[in-house]
C-alpha cells in the first residue's frame, strides 16, 4: 500500500482500542483485523487520546448515518474511503444498497475480511475519478459519508467529486470531516499520518468551498459531543477535553454536512 492507504490503520487502531475498552462503539471486526494486520505505530499515532478521538469520530458518523437511513429509506449508502472500517456491520445496511469505495489495493485487502451480499458491494475506485460511480445501481438518492478522506484531496478534487455526485443523484446527504488550513500547515510537525509517510494534506476554512450547484453546505456538526466525552473518567476526560474538544480543536478539525434537494431537517 502507498502512504495514503496506510493511514487507514490509524483509525483502525483507534476503533480497536476503544472497542476493547468498551467505549463509544463496539467494533469486534476492528479488533480482529488489527490483531492480524496491525503494525507498530509511532509518536502521536499511538496516543490513547487520538484513539479516543478516532473512536468518537466514527461513532458520530454512525449516528448521523443511521438517522439519514431512517429518513431516506430509498437511498443508496456510499462510504467513500472505507479502508478496513466495519461501518456496514456496526450500522447494518437494512433494505439499503450499500457501497464501500476505496483504492483497488485497499479493496483487495478488505475482501480478506468482508464478504459481499445482495445489497452490499465493495467497489474499487479513486475518489478523484468518477468512473467508480458506474458501479452504483440506478437510484436517485444517496447518503454519502467521507470520514478521514477530504484532507488528502485538493479543493479542486473535492469540488469535482461533489459535482459528480450532484450530477448522478437527485437527492444527496453528505457528511465530511475536514482539516482547517491551519491544521494542514501544521501537519508536517504534528500530524500522526506522518508516521506512515504522508507528507501533504489539505484543509479548508469556508465549508462553501465544496458546494456544487444544488449540493450546498447545510450545517456544521460537533466532532466530539459531550455524551461521548463523558464516557471517559477523571484525568483522561480532563486531558481529552482540553486537547481534542472545544475551541482549540475547532481551529484544527471540522465536520460539515451538505445536502441536495432535502428540505426537511434531519437532526
Amino acid at each position: 500500500m502507498n502512504a495514503v492507504n496506510k493511514t487507514l490503520y490509524i483509525p483502525l487502531y483507534g476503533k480497536s482500542y476503544v472497542s476493547k475498552k468498551g467505549l463509544f462503539l463496539a467494533d469486534p471486526k476492528a479488533e480482529e483485523i488489527w490483531e492480524s494486520e496491525g503494525f507498530p505505530l509511532k509518536g502521536k499515532a499511538k496516543s490513547k487520546y487520538l484513539a479516543y478521538y478516532m473512536g468518537i469520530r466514527s461513532a458520530v458518523f454512525d449516528q448521523w448515518l443511521t438517522r439519514q437511513m431512517e429518513a431516506m429509506p430509498e437511498a443508496a449508502v456510499i462510504h467513500i474511503g472505507c479502508g478496513m472500517d466495519s461501518r456496514i456491520l456496526r450500522v447494518g445496511a437494512g433494505s439499503h444498497l450499500w457501497y464501500d469505495v476505496d483504492f483497488p489495493e485497499v479493496i483487495a485487502e478488505r475482501e480478506r475480511y468482508y464478504a459481499e451480499t445482495a445489497n452490499y458491494r465493495m467497489v474499487p475506485g479513486d475518489a478523484r475519478d468518477r468512473t467508480w460511480l458506474t458501479a452504483v445501481e440506478d437510484c436517485t438518492s444517496a447518503i454519502v459519508v467521507m470520514e478521514g478522506v477530504s484532507m488528502y484531496l485538493t479543493d479542486g478534487e473535492m469540488r469535482a467529486l461533489t459535482h459528480a455526485l450532484c450530477e448522478r443523484f437527485e437527492r444527496i446527504a453528505l457528511l465530511v470531516d475536514c482539516y482547517t488550513t491551519f491544521a494542514a500547515r501544521m501537519s508536517g510537525r504534528r500530524n500522526p499520518v506522518g508516521s506512515v509517510g504522508v507528507t501533504r494534506v489539505y484543509g479548508i476554512d469556508n465549508p462553501n468551498v465544496y458546494n456544487s450547484g444544488e449540493l450546498a453546505f447545510a450545517k456544521e456538526h460537533a466532532m466530539t459531543p459531550r455524551e461521548f466525552i463523558d464516557e471517559l473518567k477523571g484525568l483522561e476526560r480532563f486531558v481529552f477535553s482540553k486537547l481534542y474538544a472545544g475551541g482549540f480543536s475547532k481551529k484544527l478539525y471540522r465536520l460539515f454536512e451538505y445536502r441536495k434537494n432535502i428540505k426537511k431537517e434531519i437532526k
